[in-house]
């Protein structure tokens, strides 16, 4: 159950409506973000919902039958939309958010950048800390990337994703950064999960490679659970017993968390297939499904990327996905209308 108070709400509202719900024998935990202050109900046996309306400062009772309750879409009415400074993402906008694997130069991020802003791209995503598989590859140019990758967004007034692996990495990427990534490998470290929330920053929260929707979500509680609400699932690709392509794009994925979540959920074609070939079609299949925005890899030549080279667009790729994921969107929102 959430107990949602009247916002903002003062402390000695919020010391009252606590021993009010404390006197009930309920384990609750307070949650504010910027927008809501709420009471989450975890355990106890809860009494008729009319009990609950006579705590101190209540605006609203929601029963939610999720373990996860905050990202649950049973207690909000409709969907969330997500900004990222001037760039949302929800049920009424569709954007997307490009750029390499791994950041790798200032003539290459000059590159993806002029493409991006020539095709109205607003987001460029970009690894300065990367996760191998072996600890011989390329691991990222650290945060002289990313002060490098900052002095070029700035220039063209985009905004940067990238990856943060651990705690302590996070106050010296804050400043630099408009959206954390927590990539799949880290989707279920929980103490990073609760430091970016707290960092009070977005967070791009991608589904992990073996684990489940309620996984998923559990862990998107984590982040809202210590009051950041701006979050966007991502899901990029599972694995599964076919070997033919990288992961298996879970397109059930991006219906079922729309359904189960208010949250927006992304989806990452690249690392869904993992073959150039085949991530434009992908990428089009998850708008069709219901998809609010894409995370694509893309790179001025592909076969020199550092990282990644077999799943990286073409620019000329890469301006026929943002095509056609436009005309996608449009085709849903007039279904849908």
């Amino acid at each position: 159950m959430i107990v949602q108070l009247h916002h903002p709400s003062t402390p000695e509202t919020l010391r009252e409506a606590e021993a009010f719900l404390l006197a009930l024998n309920l384990k609750c935990r307070t949650v504010i973000t910027p927008d809501s202050t709420l009471f989450v109900i975890y355990a106890g046996q809860v009494p008729d919902p009319r009990r609950i309306r006579q705590c101190p400062g209540v605006k609203d009772v929601h029963r939610i039958s999720d373990d996860f309750k905050l990202v649950s879409g049973q207690w909000k009415q409709g969907r969330s939309t997500v900004h990222v400074g001037k760039v949302p993402f929800g049920p009424e906008a569709f954007n997307m958010i490009m750029g390499p694997c791994s950041v790798e130069s200032e003539q290459q991020l000059e590159a993806v950048a002029q493409f991006l802003v020539s095709q109205g791209v607003r987001m460029i995503r970009g690894g300065v800390f990367k996760p191998r598989s072996s600890p011989y590859s390329f691991r990222g140019m650290g945060l002289e990337g990313l002060n490098l990758f900052r002095g070029v967004a700035d220039q063209y007034g985009l905004s940067i994703v990238t990856e943060v692996m651990e705690v302590a990495q996070i106050d010296a990427m804050a400043p630099k950064v408009d959206v954390f990534q927590i990539g799949a490998r880290n989707m279920q470290n929980f103490n990073l999960l609760e430091a970016v929330g707290k960092s009070g920053l977005p967070v791009l929260l991608k589904r992990s490679m073996s684990g489940t929707i309620e996984e998923f979500l559990q862990c998107a509680e984590y982040i809202y659970n210590v009051g950041n609400e701006r979050i966007l699932l991502c899901e990029r690709g599972i694995r599964t017993f076919e070997g033919a392509y990288r992961n298996t794009f879970d397109v059930n994925a991006i219906s079922y968390l729309r359904s189960r979540s208010h949250l927006p959920v992304l989806a990452d074609p690249s690392h869904g297939v993992g073959l150039r070939r085949h991530v434009v079609d992908i990428g089009l299949g998850a708008v069709a499904a219901g998809a609010d925005g894409l995370l694509v890899e893309i790179h001025p030549h592909p076969d020199s990327a550092v990282s990644d080279r077999d799943q990286t667009l073409y620019f000329d790729q890469a301006a026929r996905l943002i095509e056609g994921s436009r005309q996608f969107w449009a085709l849903r929102s007039n279904m849908a209308s």
